[in-house]
């Protein structure tokens, strides 16, 4: 990772998917000094934890791997690099803060003191929670819509739960 991205202060840019994620930053969507969100990718989001590969491969493929940082409730394999945070915990689908962040929001991150911080105030937060209607409708069925019904966080392991 690059030095100068591990303190980074920037603006959110919301995506709801990997895949839409990919599609923006290809379009010119994300620039330098954003931090790049991509939530519903948890356990119970996805369903499953979706490995974001593409996304940081797009953003190194644009020249913006040392310039934009992603955070994500999905996770990353050992061949991702850049300023990646993974495994947000409680993940977007479950409430967690991450479904509330918007773009334009402010985020800091300080990995060497392991912090990750929205720079928004309480008062909002407790608004956008009112105002949430949960996670994008996701076309899944069977076991999936099984699994992400009793599936735990990631923080927990994402271990299957008793219904």
């Amino acid at each position: 990772m690059a030095e100068n991205m591990l303190c980074h202060t920037g603006p959110a840019k919301i995506y709801e998917s990997e895949n839409d994620a990919a599609h923006g930053i290809l379009a010119g969507e994300v620039h330098k000094g954003e931090v790049v969100v991509i939530r519903y990718e948890g356990p119970k989001g996805g369903p499953g934890m979706q490995e974001m590969l593409t996304p940081t491969a797009v953003l190194a493929g644009q020249g913006l791997d040392g310039h934009v940082a992603l955070i994500t409730d999905g996770r990353f394999s050992g061949v991702s690099h850049g300023a990646v945070i993974g495994h947000i915990s409680p993940e977007a689908a479950d409430g967690g803060l991450l479904a509330f962040v918007e773009d334009g929001d402010m985020i800091e991150i300080d990995i060497p003191n392991r912090k990750l911080n929205l720079l928004v105030d309480d008062e909002t937060i407790a608004e956008r929670k009112k105002n949430w209607a949960g996670p994008p409708k996701r076309n899944v069925g069977g076991y999936l819509k099984r699994y992400s019904k009793i599936v735990s966080s990631a923080a927990e392991g994402a271990i299957l739960k008793d219904e």
